[in-house]
């Protein structure tokens, strides 16, 4: 599966999250500073399956219902990464299981 990692989410967590394709928006779109529209757009149009985030706001945003992407939010105590990979067994599970336009929430 294609994963795009939230401007928000460490990149060095793509190293944690084995068996698939796991990519940064810095390093696919050249910046960090994309509204979450038009980054959620772009990430369907490059063929991404999945974006990771740890923006508690985007679920109120933007309408992630039937977007063609699975969304998972990830919830730690911080965006550090010593916090986030306690999460991505949990992270892993749901990928595998998880339709196309469904949200899910994993942590805190």
């Amino acid at each position: 599966m294609r994963i795009l990692l939230d401007a928000c989410v460490p990149e060095r967590l793509g190293r944690f999250i084995t068996g698939h394709e796991v990519q940064s928006v810095r390093v696919v779109f050249g910046t960090t500073d994309l509204d979450d529209g038009l980054l959620l757009a772009r990430a369907v149009a490059s063929g991404f399956e999945a974006f990771v985030t740890v923006d508690k706001s985007l679920r109120y945003q933007q309408n992630l219902v039937n977007q063609p992407l699975r969304v998972v939010l990830l919830r730690a105590h911080s965006n550090a990464l010593e916090h986030l990979v306690p999460l991505v067994p949990t992270l892993q599970a749901a990928l595998s299981e998880m339709e196309i336009g469904t949200v899910r929430v994993i942590g805190v």
